[in-house]
């Protein structure tokens, strides 16, 4: 199993299977709009430029952690566009902990390797990183920088 086996509504509610991202590494990132940790969102991007011919950022926003993403997806796309100039995948808002977990969530959760295996997401900007494979190489604390990712998405991007 990898996560190119699922899909997802993208911001604009469009079907979007994860297989068109096979070959690629995965950031996979659940976001919101109104967060302490919002800004993050330009070291995301910045990730993005930097690693794009072989790195996707994908973020999904979620309004499970303190109301923080209450917008509708227009409003989260422009908010993106307009505050952070964000040029990455974006998808609908989805759920990550609770009986209403997205599948990808659910795969992500169960197959990171480390302490948190099977644990629910802590907060927003919770970040996976997933080989071209699509396996699951780690899972980052809402609170790691993007930057602080860098080298292992080198490593991931070389192997």
């Amino acid at each position: 199993m990898s996560i190119h086996q699922f899909s997802a509504l993208d911001i604009d509610g469009e079907d979007h299977n994860l297989s068109t991202y096979a070959g690629k590494v995965l950031l996979i990132v659940n976001t919101a709009s109104a967060c302490g940790l919002t800004p993050q969102y330009a070291g995301l991007e910045a990730l993005q430029k930097t690693y794009g011919n072989d790195l996707d950022v994908l973020g999904f926003p979620c309004n499970q952690f303190g109301g923080q993403e209450p917008g509708t997806e227009k409003e989260i796309a422009t908010f993106c566009e307009t505050r952070f100039d964000v040029t990455f995948p974006l998808f609908s808002k989805i759920e990550v902990n609770g009986p209403g977990t997205h599948p990808i969530y659910a795969y992500l959760k169960a197959e990171t390797p480390g302490d948190d295996r099977g644990t629910d997401i802590g907060w927003n900007f919770a970040k996976f990183l997933v080989g071209r494979d699509g396996k699951p190489i780690a899972r980052y604390s809402p609170r790691t920088a993007p930057a602080e990712i860098e080298e292992d998405i080198k490593r991931a991007i070389k192997a």
